[in-house]
C-alpha cells in the first residue's frame, strides 16, 4: 500500500510540475466487481512526450576474450545479494560466479559433477534466500544445492519430479523460494487427477510449505502421448511475484490479476490487444533457427527430422510473454516478437528459446493504469528489478553473454 501511495503522490507532483506539457488525463476506468477492482486501460499511455521512462546502462560484466573469470558460457540466472553483490549461474560452465557491486570478480562456487557441492548440466536458477544463502537449482542432478555467499557448501535438497515438474523458480524479496510445478503424465504412469499448475513456496529442505496460487496448466508442452509435442505460442500462465503476493494471467488475452498473499484476487488489469497471426514466414524462420541450433548441439539429419515432427504452432501470438514487478510497484509486461519481422542483424543468430520476447515493455503504475512503453536494449532480457535498477542478461552479435545492469530514468520520481 505504501508503494502505491508514493506512486500516486509522485505522479501527482509530476503532473503539477509539468504545466502545459503534462500528460493527458487517463481515459480508462476503474470499477468494482464483487470486491475486485477492474482496471480497463485505453490504448494510449499517460506519459507525455519527453517524459517517458528510459533505461541507461550502469554496469556490464563479461568479456568475449581474455580473463576467463569474466567469461560466461550460458547464463541460467542472476541474483543480487543484500549488499549488492551479483551472483551469476552458468549452465554451460556448471558453476556460479560472485561479483562485487561494481562488477569485480570475487569467486567461483561449485564445479561440474554429481558429488556433494557439484553441479550438473541442468542449472536453471540461482536464488538468494534469507541471510544471503544461495540456492542453486540443479535439474541435471535433480536437487537444489545450498551455499553460503563465501562459497561454503551447506547441503542440498532433492527435487522429486514424480510430484510434479518444476518449470520455473523465483526468489521473493523476503527470501522465500517459489516455484511453479506442473503435474505431468510420465511414461507408464496414470494421468494425474488434477492437471493444474501450482505456484508454491518451498522450504530450505525442498518441502512445500505453502501454495500461493493454483493456475491452469499451459498448452505448449504435451508429454502424455506416444511422443512429446511442443505447440509454440499456445496459451500459458504468466506470473510474477508482486509485493507479498502474485500477479498472474493466461496470456491468450491482455488481462492479468493481482492476488493477495492468501490467493484472493484484488485487481484485474486489461489493455486493448489486437491478436497477431503466426504467419507461414514466422513458422519457417523459427524452424530454420531450431534446425541450426539442433545441428550445433550435434544432432544428425535423421534426428533433426524427428525433432521437427514434434514442433507445432498455434494460430496466433499470445498477448504478452512475461510480467515483472518494477520501480515503485510498477508493472512491466513484455510483448512477443515476430520471428519473420526481425531486424536483419538479428536473423542470422535468432534463437527461438531466447529471442521470443520483444524489446518493448508496457509499463503500468501500481494501480494498474497504463503509462507507456520502455524499449530495452537489443537482446537484453531483464531478470529482476532492485530499486531503480534492472539486472539482466544481454547477448552480442556473436552470442557472447554479459551480465548487465540498467538504471531506470524516471522523470515522474525525479520531479
Amino acid at each position: 500500500m505504501r508503494t502505491r501511495i508514493l506512486t500516486i503522490l509522485a505522479l501527482a507532483g509530476w503532473l503539477a510540475a509539468c504545466g502545459g506539457d503534462a500528460a493527458p488525463s487517463w481515459q480508462g476506468s476503474m470499477t468494482d466487481s464483487a470486491g475486485v477492482t477492474v482496471v480497463q486501460n485505453p490504448a494510449d499511455g499517460l506519459w507525455a512526450p519527453g517524459h517517458e521512462w528510459t533505461v541507461t546502462e550502469a554496469l556490464r560484466i563479461g568479456t568475449a576474450e581474455g580473463d576467463p573469470d569474466y567469461q560466461f558460457g550460458m547464463l541460467a540466472g542472476i541474483a543480487v545479494a543484500s549488499d549488492g553483490r551479483i551472483i551469476a549461474a552458468d549452465l554451460q560452465g556448471q558453476h556460479v560466479k560472485v561479483f562485487s557491486p561494481t562488477g569485480a570478480y570475487e569467486r567461483t562456487i561449485g564445479k561440474p559433477g554429481s558429488g556433494p557441492g557439484e553441479l550438473g548440466l541442468g542449472i536453471s536458477a540461482v536464488i538468494v534466500g534469507q541471510s544471503d544463502t544461495l540456492f542453486v537449482v540443479d535439474g541435471g542432478n535433480q536437487r537444489v544445492n545450498i551455499y553460503l555467499l563465501d562459497g561454503t557448501f551447506v547441503g542440498s535438497s532433492r527435487i522429486d519430479i514424480q510430484q510434479g515438474l518444476p518449470l520455473r523458480w523465483e526468489g521473493a524479496k523476503d527470501g522465500r523460494i517459489v516455484s511453479q510445478v506442473r503435474r505431468v503424465q510420465f511414461p507408464g504412469q496414470p494421468a494425474p487427477t488434477d492437471s493444474s499448475d501450482v505456484i508454491v513456496v518451498r522450504g530450505a529442505d525442498g518441502s512445500i510449505s505453502d501454495t500461493l496460487l493454483k493456475v491452469p496448466s499451459g498448452k505448449t508442452f504435451q508429454l502424455g502421448g506416444p511422443r512429446p509435442e511442443v505447440k509454440l505460442f499456445s496459451s500459458e500462465p504468466a506470473w510474477a511475484l508482486y509485493g507479498s503476493g502474485v500477479m498472474y494471467g493466461i496470456n491468450d488475452a491482455y488481462r492479468f490479476g493481482i492476488y493477495a498473499p492468501g490467493g484472493a484476487l484484488e485487481r484485474v488489469i486489461t489493455k486493448p490487444f489486437a491478436p497477431q497471426p503466426v504467419s507461414e514466414g514466422d513458422q519457417q524462420a523459427m524452424m530454420e533457427a531450431f534446425e541450426r541450433l539442433w545441428k550445433q548441439f550435434g544432432l544428425n539429419q535423421q534426428q533433426v527430422a524427428q525433432a521437427k515432427q514434434t514442433i507445432k504452432f498455434a494460430d496466433r501470438y499470445p498477448a504478452y510473454l512475461q510480467l515483472l514487478e518494477g520501480v515503485n510497484g510498477s508493472i512491466w509486461v513484455q510483448g512477443v516478437q515476430s520471428a519473420s519481422n526481425l531486424p536483419p542483424e538479428l536473423k542470422e543468430s535468432y534463437n527461438p528459446q531466447l529471442d521470443l520476447g520483444s524489446r518493448s515493455w508496457d509499463v503500468f503504475d501500481a494501480d494498474g493504469r497504463y503509462l507507456g512503453v520502455v524499449n530495452m536494449p537489443v537482446r537484453f532480457q531483464p531478470v529482476r528489478f532492485v530499486g531503480n535498477d534492472i539486472y539482466g542478461i544481454q547477448r552480442d552479435d556473436l552470442d557472447v553473454q554479459y551480465v548487465v545492469k540498467l538504471h531506470v530514468e524516471n522523470p515522474a520520481a525525479a520531479s
